[in-house]
């Protein structure tokens, strides 16, 4: 019996939206993460990136559990001496509430260039509006399609 392989031409890309309202934030990242990695598929295969783009909705709704909101911090360096930057979870869902979820999920994605193509696959909004509707109503469509 032979293992089998996906190649690149079999990848059937499907689209997701999730809406992040009253979601804890590292339940939906890890979710999320999955879908983009493409673990809930039978042909997954770690070489390749056969995962599906996802879209996240209502980014500024997301929660987390505990003190997080005030104790989380988000660090970055800039090269330089010196260079260290830091920002607590309430001032960047303030300014940024794209980027809470863009942060989590980017740190359970490989830290590879196969990570970065999959981190590419995610769309992330604040509001209920997103630009994506034709492609996750013709995914919708097709699985629809499939089933009946």
């Amino acid at each position: 019996m032979k293992t089998y392989s996906a190649r690149a031409s079999e990848i059937k890309r499907e689209w997701h939206v999730i809406d992040a309202r009253d979601k804890v934030l590292g339940r939906l990242a890890t979710k999320v993460a999955w879908l983009l990695m493409g673990k809930h598929k039978p042909m997954f295969s770690r070489n390749l990136d056969v995962g599906d783009f996802v879209v996240v909705i209502n980014a500024e709704k997301v929660r987390v559990t505990g003190n997080k909101a005030k104790q989380k911090v988000y660090y970055r360096h800039s090269g330089y001496p010196g260079g260290l930057k830091s920002i607590t979870f309430e001032k960047l869902m303030q300014t940024h509430p794209t980027r809470v979820i863009g942060y989590a999920v980017k740190g359970m994605l490989p830290h590879t260039r196969l990570g970065v193509s999959m981190f590419k696959k995610l769309k992330v909004y604040a509001g209920d509006s997103h630009p994506h509707l034709g492609q996750t109503e013709a995914t919708s469509a097709e699985a629809k399609a499939r089933e009946g």
